[in-house]
């Protein structure tokens, strides 16, 4: 028995390919480009993540030798929305989970007092699909009006691999102000939000994480390179899904997926209610357990900027300049960098927050510039995680996977940062490793931890250096207090920004 896992990130799709015992046999990946059309926007095309999910099956099932599979399933980032008509069409270009378009709709949804929206800590992020829902039926309206379906990521992957409609439970659970307990879609906070169609809009079908959406169809069998018929079995957000492949590491992990952003993923046995956490969402992966998470906007994504656009150093040679950061002593700078370059998203809540870089001198080099960004994206991870012990979470088993792993200055600051040891995934995708083991347990008829524990990564311990993580700790408080005295300067600029891009979009 084989399956395929596919896993759509920020900046591409992998495919992997597993056995029932958990063996990875072969994986590979495909890019796709990510446009910015305007300040704090991002968009990307539905069709290029099609095209890149089956580049890369294609090329990891022909290298594993496999023709015919179980299952398939897929996960996504979550929050990138997607706008198609009734033959799937999509009718603009996705807007991406990172895209902040919709921040004063995020804001009127913490005017409301609506039970729905206690689930995630009083209101919506800009991020997530509701507020962007709204910003289309106000900005765009006939494009809100002739959409069939407004969905994510994750339903037009399972569209396309099964020809059906069908949401996850956990996307919708986290993201759409579903829960399941009570009647599922709120249409009244949606009425109330300017959106009163939008449940129709919405796939009509949410299935729990692990249930068999469908079965592949001969058109995308085809075009995948396996035999039609296997069971295509609901998935959902990449970075929670992790939490399946570390069930046998830990009973309590706490997962950071860090890469482009960084993503944070516990559960609770009982749930916890505050403003500086997602959450807690009801059954969003296991039905007995309240998932919570939090998340860096701006991770891999900020050293990115910074090393390419900026220092133009091009990804072939950005080991060099890691190399050459790590000869700088830990906050032996003189600089304090923010990382809200497209705003906070945990604890802070604020998609207006801007980044900053602070205790520029002409003496200040590139590898000064990079340790700091460095340095900054592990301050966030911190404060992220200090939320999440403030409402109980248990931190020890804090398991780190994603993009990180290449990179020593960052994985090591982080373990610096946080004062303690960090357990690092052996390098693989975490995501498709957890798919995998939703796709046997669902075709088998096995309970998913007992497959879940065949599916579990290797780890190793990243220990902390005293000395560094004593520099860093003075960093942190800067960074924290840095960031206060200059939140309402960044929310002049981005209220600027903003009215620049109105005035952009009126036509001449």
């Amino acid at each position: 028995m084989f399956s395929l896992a596919i896993d759509i990130g920020t900046e591409g799709a992998r495919a992997g390919v597993f056995d029932a015992s958990g063996a990875r046999l072969a994986d590979a990946s495909a890019t796709y480009l990510t446009s910015y059309p305007a300040p704090g926007w991002a968009e990307q095309h539905p069709t290029d993540w099609w095209r890149a999910a089956v580049q890369a099956s294609r090329t990891a099932l022909s290298e594993a030798g496999v023709d015919r599979v179980a299952a398939v399933s897929v996960a996504t980032t979550a929050s990138s929305v997607v706008v198609v008509d009734a033959a799937g069409e999509p009718l603009r270009p996705a807007l991406l989970w990172m895209d902040g378009r919709a921040a004063q709709e995020a804001a009127e949804t913490a005017r409301l007092d609506h039970p729905a929206l206690r689930f995630s800590g009083g209101s919506d992020s800009a991020e997530w699909l509701v507020p962007k829902a709204m910003w289309l039926a106000r900005n765009e309206p006939e494009t809100y009006a002739a959409a069939h379906r407004i969905a994510e990521s994750v339903d037009y992957l399972t569209f396309k691999l099964s020809g059906a409609w069908v949401g996850s439970r956990m996307n919708a659970t986290c993201k759409w102000n579903y829960d399941y307990r009570k009647g599922g879609l709120p249409e009244e906070l949606y009425r109330e939000l300017g959106v009163p169609g939008l449940s129709e809009k919405l796939p009509q079908e949410i299935l729990p994480v692990g249930a068999i959406a469908g079965e592949l169809t001969a058109a995308a069998a085809a075009q995948l390179g396996v035999a039609p018929g296997a069971a295509v079995v609901t998935g959902g957000i990449d970075a929670h899904l992790t939490l399946v492949a570390l069930w046998g590491q830990s009973a309590n992990p706490v997962a950071i997926v860090a890469g482009t952003s960084n993503a944070f993923i516990a559960e609770l046995t009982d749930p916890v209610f505050a403003p500086t956490i997602w959450g807690p969402y009801p059954g969003a992966l296991r039905e007995d357990r309240w998932l919570i998470e939090g998340g860096q906007i701006s991770a891999g994504a900020a050293l990115s900027w910074l090393s390419e656009r900026v220092l133009g150093v091009t990804r072939n040679r950005i080991g060099d300049l890691v190399e050459r950061a790590l000869e700088v002593p830990a906050a032996g700078h003189g600089l304090i960098v923010l990382d809200h370059f497209m705003g906070n998203r945990t604890p802070l809540r604020d998609p207006k927050l801007r980044g900053a870089v602070l205790g520029l001198t002409l003496g200040t080099t590139p590898e000064h510039l990079y340790r700091a960004t460095v340095e900054s994206v592990a301050y966030g991870t911190r404060q992220v995680l200090e939320s999440f012990e403030a409402v109980g979470v248990d931190t020890t088993d804090t398991f780190v996977s994603g993009g990180i792993r290449h990179n020593p200055l960052w994985l090591q600051t982080t373990a610096d940062v946080l004062g303690r040891p960090v357990q690092l995934v052996a390098g693989e995708n975490l995501t498709t490793r957890a798919l995998a083991a939703l796709g046997v347990a669902a075709t088998s008829g096995e309970p998913l931890a007992e497959v879940a524990a065949r599916f579990t990564p290797e780890c190793r311990v990243v220990e902390p250096d005293p000395v560094a993580a004593a520099a860093l700790d003075a960093g942190y408080e800067t960074y924290r207090e840095t960031t206060a005295v200059l939140t309402d300067t960044h929310h002049r600029l981005a209220a600027a920004t903003a009215a620049t891009e109105r005035r952009a979009a009126v036509p001449a």
